[in-house]
């Protein structure tokens, strides 16, 4: 859930369609429309990292219905495309989401809300196996924070603006912000955020732990491309084991967290990715992976 500078209503008919997403796409049939609210591209030298933008620039990228559900099924067929290793998800220089649309919202209730579960298709975002970047410039408020914090990792603009400023509409973050903030940066800084409404910069938030790196904003998508790329010439069965472990530690205790590694370290011993890149190690060469 979330705020926003400007508020713009989401055309009625969705339309959508990942027709630029790379076939085949083994577990998902695409549509062949046209994209109305996000552009969807294949980049990296070898073409291996999917990247997502936001595309709303009169509406600073609000989440509206339409966007958020030609994005989650972007990702979606992403993450069943066996030639991509990565997904990087962005918006432009002025923001990456500034909110969700508030007058979608204005006047559902809460038994409606109970009903049509609202925000309930956001959690897809967080269950692709791949690992997602957000690169986020400008800002990056409400629904757009709460959108990056879904992500593995967080690169920054140096202009970047976080901030939960829901509480300035009487309401409180409803897609996880009272959630993902206070494990990223703790409590203190999580109700500061939270019950202020205040916005914070990248730079706080590289020292908060929030973001993983700064760049000058015109140098952020290249970089988060780069990670992407250097992500994807490992295994994706293994990245995929590596992140589930990663996630299980976000939520559990140490000691349960800790058997939880041991067991999938074990496991990568039952696949020829872990005994191909051991090989090549002590062969002093590249690996040569096969995703088994």
């Amino acid at each position: 859930m979330a705020i926003f500078l400007r508020s713009s209503v989401c055309k009625s008919k969705l339309v959508f369609s990942l027709s630029k997403i790379a076939t085949p796409v083994t577990s998902m049939k695409l549509s062949t429309c046209n994209l109305e609210y996000i552009i969807t591209e294949k980049v990296g030298e070898k073409q291996n990292v999917g990247l997502v933008k936001l595309n709303r620039p009169k509406a600073l990228n609000a989440l509206c219905d339409g966007l958020v559900t030609e994005l989650t099924e972007a990702v979606s067929a992403y993450d069943a495309d066996d030639s991509i290793g990565a997904i990087v998800v962005t918006g432009s220089e002025r923001a990456f989401a500034a909110g969700a649309d508030i007058k979608e919202m204005l006047d559902k209730t809460y038994s409606t809300n109970l009903k049509i579960g609202l925000l309930k298709q956001w959690d897809n975002l967080s269950k692709c196996k791949k690992p997602v970047i957000a690169a986020v410039n400008g800002f990056a408020l409400g629904g757009g924070c709460e959108l990056a914090m879904m992500c593995d990792i967080i690169y920054a603009g140096e202009k970047a603006k976080f901030g939960q400023p829901e509480i300035v509409i009487g309401t409180i973050p409803g897609a996880g912000g009272t959630q993902r903030m206070i494990r990223s940066c703790g409590k203190s800084f999580a109700m500061e955020v939270c019950l202020s409404g205040n916005q914070i910069s990248a730079q706080e938030a590289l020292s908060r732990g929030l973001v993983s790196k700064v760049f000058p904003p015109e140098k952020l998508v290249d970089e988060a491309i780069k990670l992407a790329e250097k992500i994807s010439e490992h295994s994706p069965l293994i990245v995929a084991l590596c992140k589930e472990s990663v996630n299980y530690a976000y939520e559990s205790s140490l000691s349960q967290g800790l058997q939880f590694e041991k067991k999938s370290f074990y496991g990568t011993f039952a696949t020829d990715d872990r005994k191909e890149g051991m090989t090549a190690f002590i062969e002093k060469r590249k690996p040569n992976f096969s995703n088994n």
